[in-house]
């Protein structure tokens, strides 16, 4: 067995799978307080490195693609104090960082374990019910629907909207953004039938985000809907499969089937399905059409 201990928190290995365990120094992000104990089974990763710093390294874990449903619906973009894959590690453990590193990259070799995608979530997302308020409004989640609430901060017109509750039958997709800079982050559900065409500021459908310490928790409520939708590789299959129609046209080449076919497949393209060859294929071919 490998463990390292740290304020940021205590990873340990036992050849089969990592257990990362938050620390409970304050400086402790809220998201990987909330989110607790991790257990990372082996086959879920693709490798593991470690980086030495003048004061301070960081072990980090690289998930394979598709493995883990956090991973896949902040798309990278968690930052490193929030990021339950990484572990701030003082300069006097380094030498523990490193045998550490070196026992999961072993097992790794000896496992077989490809670094390829996988078909399939590893581990199982955030536990149920999840709910986290921050920006304009709290949402929440069920394991069979969202629910959005407004608070006094939120836009007028949509929180005239009222609060929202989407069966997850109507959801599509997920999408998690934090702030950045000058712009707004938000936590938005694609709904089918409901093409997004507004800021989230006004869409329904969304939560703003102004980059405070508690936006973070938004991705834990995005991370478990993600677990509970058909799996990214799964929806790319079936368009491989039945792959939508590039060269057919409505019946009679009716220009107002033509436009309703165009934001058709924007939508496609919006919720992931189409890819953006695939996109750019059939608006062309509609196009010429019109």
């Amino acid at each position: 067995m490998a463990e390292i201990i740290q304020k940021d928190g205590t990873w340990t290995f036992d050849g089969d799978a990592l257990r990362l365990t938050p620390g409970r120094d304050k400086n402790v992000s809220p998201l990987r307080r909330e989110l607790g104990e991790l257990v990372v089974p082996l086959g879920a990763l693709a490798g593991v490195s470690f980086e030495q710093g003048r004061r301070a390294g960081r072990l980090r874990l690289r998930l394979r693609d598709g493995a883990d449903p956090l991973t896949q619906a902040t798309g990278g973009r968690l930052a490193e104090g929030d990021d339950p894959y990484q572990l701030a590690v003082q300069s006097d453990r380094y030498g523990v960082a490193e045998y550490v590193a070196d026992e999961v990259r072993t097992a790794l070799l000896l496992d077989g374990v490809s670094p390829d995608p996988v078909d399939g979530f590893l581990l199982p997302g955030p536990a149920l019910p999840v709910s986290a308020s921050a920006g304009d409004g709290t949402a929440g989640f069920d394991g069979e629907r969202v629910r959005l609430e407004w608070n006094w901060k939120t836009e007028d017109a949509k929180a005239a909207t009222g609060p929202r509750t989407i069966p997850l039958t109507e959801i599509t997709g997920v999408e998690w953004q934090p702030a950045a800079g000058l712009e707004n982050g938000h936590l938005r559900f694609l709904v089918r039938g409901a093409p997004v065409t507004a800021p989230p500021k006004y869409d329904p459908n969304a939560v703003e985000l102004w980059g405070f310490r508690k936006d973070p928790l938004m991705a834990l409520v995005a991370a478990a809907v993600q677990a509970r939708l058909p799996h990214p590789a799964t929806v790319e299959a079936d368009v491989r499969r039945d792959p939508p129609s590039l060269e057919k046209a409505p019946a009679g080449d009716d220009h107002d089937a033509l436009l309703r076919r165009l934001r058709e497949l924007g939508e496609l393209h919006r919720d992931g399905v189409l890819t953006e060859e695939e996109f750019t294929l059939a608006k062309q071919a509609v196009l010429k059409r019109l």
